[in-house]
């Protein structure tokens, strides 16, 4: 199924949040999107957002954007869509901060978690207001198999990552019949930048492998993925693990 039916006669439009994202990079390369497809990279460091921008078959711009200047979000979305109809936005913007250090010093806690959590909620919000007006869109929600029940070793993440799993679940209720949709991916362990250096866990992934699956779903007109796709099942007997088994196994 064509995921960007073109009914307007315009080029895609389409914009990564979390521009140097090493999976988003991935759902941008694998959707096989026309080459006048215009793709807006936002972050925070333009020489890396350009250096993204280049090896992307697109036409690619760059924006600022700060995922926890939450006091922007509305006027950032509404200067986005001044330039003409956002088709599909990626929200992946995301950091991994190791347990100890969010334990140690409790402010690199809050920032994972605006980074995580918040912040994809206030620029979502936004965006999926006016997708509901211009009456379609599509957007694509990173979450993570860390958000069904998170370990001791890494709560703080999981409980960033379990937050945004309900309130993409939510906005996918709120937007049914509008003409627009959300698609929820829910990745395990990938391996690449932000888990440089840590152990790969069973059913580790790569970016490119996670920007395929999400496209395949996003073909198939899906409202979630787990990639790969037997973490779906296992998903299900974590949360049947005994709370006293869990605390044993969940390192």
């Amino acid at each position: 199924m064509n995921i960007f039916p073109n009914e307007s006669g315009h080029p895609p439009r389409i914009m990564l949040l979390g521009g140097t994202s090493e999976i988003g990079l991935a759902i941008l390369a694998a959707l096989g999107a026309p080459a006048d497809t215009e793709v807006i990279l936002a972050g925070r460091d333009e020489q890396r957002l350009a250096a993204a921008g280049k090896e992307l078959p697109y036409q690619v711009q760059t924006v600022p954007y700060d995922v926890i200047a939450t006091e922007h979000h509305q006027a950032f979305a509404d200067a986005i869509f001044a330039e003409g109809p956002l088709d599909m936005v990626i929200s992946a913007a995301g950091i991994l901060v190791p347990q100890e250090d969010v334990e140690r010093d409790v402010q690199r806690a809050a920032e994972m978690i605006e980074t995580n959590f918040t912040g994809h909620v206030t620029s979502l919000l936004a965006i999926a207001a006016r997708m509901r007006a211009q009456g379609q869109g599509t957007i694509v929600v990173l979450s993570s198999v860390a958000a069904v029940r998170p370990r001791k070793a890494n709560f703080v993440y999981g409980a960033a990552k379990a937050g945004l799993d309900a309130f993409a679940r939510g906005l996918t209720d709120s937007l049914h019949g509008t003409g627009v949709r959300v698609l929820l991916v829910r990745p395990g362990f990938v391996t690449g930048r932000m888990t440089a250096g840590m152990a790969p866990a069973p059913m580790a992934t790569t970016p490119e492998q996670v920007g395929a699956a999400t496209v395949a779903a996003l073909r198939g007109r899906k409202p979630a993925v787990w990639i790969p796709a037997p973490l779906g099942g296992l998903a299900v007997a974590l949360r049947l693990i005994p709370r006293r088994a869990w605390r044993r196994v969940s390192k």
